[in-house]
């Protein structure tokens, strides 16, 4: 029904003629073959009102509604039921879209745009990092190659952790520090050491702040951005920078061990870059993903921590740095890092969550 079309009054009674009770002079002629004199009988007055109940029309035992009460009902019902339709499908694909994401777990995801910092604080580092910092981990890995110091990512309020599967590959043990300083154990869950990524659990762990996963698709270059890791073991470092690129080709090792062994060292994590290699052999084995370039400050001990936009959602786990120095005395940040979009996480958390080991 077009909503501009005008109410036609006349034709509320169409059916009129046709019913027997709506003239009272019609069939009172003796001869039905007789000429009906137009003028008279006179026309009854037209009424201002609607018929009333005994002069309408009935189907299954039910009076017919007047034509105009009807009109002027069914243009907002029809409304209604097409809002509370559209509704219906927006709130069911966006359960579905969840359920696909974490697999019945609960795991906060937003867009860019969504804030996570409050409004007072908003587009501010201190905001950013009062926000997201309960959300970032310690992590300390053991294996025989040796040990080795990471970040984490809580995306669980009951302990999931996204890390870097170079911090935790081939431990025989693994322990967490929280923001507030509380340890817990944790078992590695699953590993994808084509996308460096790994994914543990604290045990006996709730009531644990879970970090927005963002949309790294929608990152610009020249965006702010904030690092909050655990650099040299000095838990819950803030950094701040830019994104300097995007799509990155950065290629690392897929041996943890080798990992190790570099990071207890403290020599950086090895990577190669333009057909280079640095901070140390990688290896034979290695992997190869599109990355977040960035000028945020990370140092040994970054590696699975968080890359935030200013709205606090989580865009990138970082990964990579590089590093000029020779030794560990001289090694640090010269405003090189990489990190893995959060996108890449999100693609792969299935995977993980099902005991991926690669």
């Amino acid at each position: 029904m077009n909503m501009t079309e005008s109410l036609r009054r006349n034709g509320e009674y169409e059916h009129a003629q046709e019913n027997p009770y709506q003239n009272p002079y019609q069939g009172t002629h003796e001869h039905a073959s007789s000429p009906v004199d137009p003028e008279w009988p006179p026309p009854p007055p037209r009424p201002t009102q609607p018929p009333a109940a005994p002069f309408a029309s009935f189907q299954d035992g039910q009076p017919e509604q007047p034509r105009e009460k009807r009109r002027a009902r069914r243009g907002p019902v029809a409304l209604l039921a097409a809002v509370a339709i559209v509704a219906a499908a927006i709130g069911g694909g966006t359960a579905f879209g969840i359920q696909e994401l974490t697999g019945g777990d609960t795991v906060a995801s937003s867009s860019s745009s969504t804030n996570v910092v409050p409004s007072s604080q908003k587009g501010t580092v201190s905001g950013v990092a009062s926000a997201v910092s309960p959300s970032i981990v310690e992590i300390s890995a053991t294996s025989p190659a040796g040990s080795s110091t990471g970040s984490g990512v809580i995306i669980t309020g009951d302990g999931e952790i996204i890390t870097n599967n170079h911090v935790v590959s081939g431990a025989s043990s693994v322990k967490v520090t929280t923001n507030d300083g509380k340890q817990y154990a944790a078992e590695v869950v699953g590993t994808d050491s084509s996308k460096d990524l790994a994914l543990i659990k604290l045990e006996n762990a709730s009531g644990l702040k879970a970090a927005a996963l963002g949309d790294s698709d929608a990152l610009k270059v020249g965006q702010q951005v904030v690092a909050i890791g655990s650099p040299e073991g000095l838990t819950g470092t803030v950094t701040s920078g830019i994104v300097s690129a995007l799509d990155r080709d950065v290629t690392v090792s897929t041996d943890g061990g080798q990992q190790q062994q570099q990071q207890r060292q403290g020599g950086g994590w090895p990577f190669e870059f333009g057909g280079q290699e640095f901070n140390g052999d990688t290896g034979s084995s290695t992997t190869t993903y599109k990355a977040i370039q960035t000028d945020a400050s990370l140092n040994p001990g970054n590696s699975g921590g968080a890359l935030i936009d200013m709205n606090g959602n989580i865009v990138g786990i970082n990964s990579a740095m590089y590093s000029s120095a020779e030794s560990s005395a001289g090694a640090g940040s010269v405003g090189l890092g990489f990190a893995i979009p959060v996108n890449t996480v999100k693609a792969d958390l299935a995977k993980l969550r099902a005991g991926a080991d690669g």
